[in-house]
């Protein structure tokens, strides 16, 4: 059965798809069968993964509508060596049609469960909104990975996160938990950046994972060439960021087995 992540922050522009197609390829570098969902309707992690979301015959909303498996609508990054469920615009239409339907905060998660034996991490990239496509994400979902910048308003936005990740725990989803707080975008020569982080690892101790990700030129060009980062580069210190973050996911994702 795979471990199912959601890269999921209220803020937008946090690098939750750059976190997302970067530890999937990681993981697939490392020998990890993974399955890449994007659950945003701007599809950038299936762009980012060298697929087209303009010719996609079938998206994660022919899976959310139930028109469609994932094992039908899935496709291979060769670039990333990772399957991708892609999202287009189409996706957006979702929220509408969904709010109507049985069960329909648990459509993601049935599907899963047909293709769970084909993967050892599912990793599910959420809009930077608290919207029916989330919630499909956090009720399918072991738990849940926060790419965070060390930045004031980076904390604001982590205590609604967390209340929300309760709700969901609460009512939809028990086994839902915080995995780790993913630190990104981190310069260590600016002062407060070091005082969040410092706050982040007092407050939330081994919540917080041990790879740090800095701020890297080569990561932001990556997606413009539809590769993840630790494809395009892999000498890049992000690069390298990431791969060291992919092996300390699978430790931590075999501690939450046992």
């Amino acid at each position: 059965m795979p471990k199912v992540f959601c890269v999921a922050n209220q803020k937008g522009g946090v690098g939750k798809t750059t976190t997302t197609v970067n530890l999937a390829a990681g993981l697939a570098q490392v020998g990890q069968r993974v399955l890449v969902i994007d659950l945003d309707p701007q599809g950038n992690a299936t762009m980012g993964s060298g697929i087209d979301k303009r010719k996609l015959e079938l998206s994660v909303y022919d899976v959310l509508l139930e028109s469609a498996s994932i094992a039908e609508a899935k496709q291979h990054s060769g670039k990333g060596g990772y399957d991708v469920l892609g999202a287009n615009r189409e996706l957006a239409g979702a929220e509408v049609e969904l709010v109507g339907l049985e069960r329909r905060s648990e459509r993601l998660a049935s599907a899963l469960a047909a293709v769970e034996a084909d993967y050892d991490f599912v990793l599910i990239d959420c809009p930077p909104s608290l919207s029916l496509l989330t919630l499909n994400g956090l009720c399918s979902a072991h738990g849940v990975i926060v790419p965070m910048q060390c930045e004031y308003f980076a904390l604001e936005g982590l205590t609604d996160l967390v209340n929300t990740i309760k709700q969901v725990h609460a009512n939809l989803n028990p086994k839902l938990q915080i995995i780790g707080l993913l630190r990104v975008m981190f310069d260590p020569r600016i002062t407060l950046q070091q005082q969040v982080s410092e706050q982040l690892k007092s407050h939330f101790g081994d919540k917080v994972f041990d790879a740090v990700i800095p701020r890297n030129v080569r990561l932001a060009e990556a997606p413009s060439y539809g590769q993840p980062g630790v494809v395009f580069d892999p000498n890049a210190r992000g690069a390298q960021a990431y791969v060291a973050f992919a092996e300390e996911m699978v430790g931590r994702a075999a501690r939450l087995a046992s």
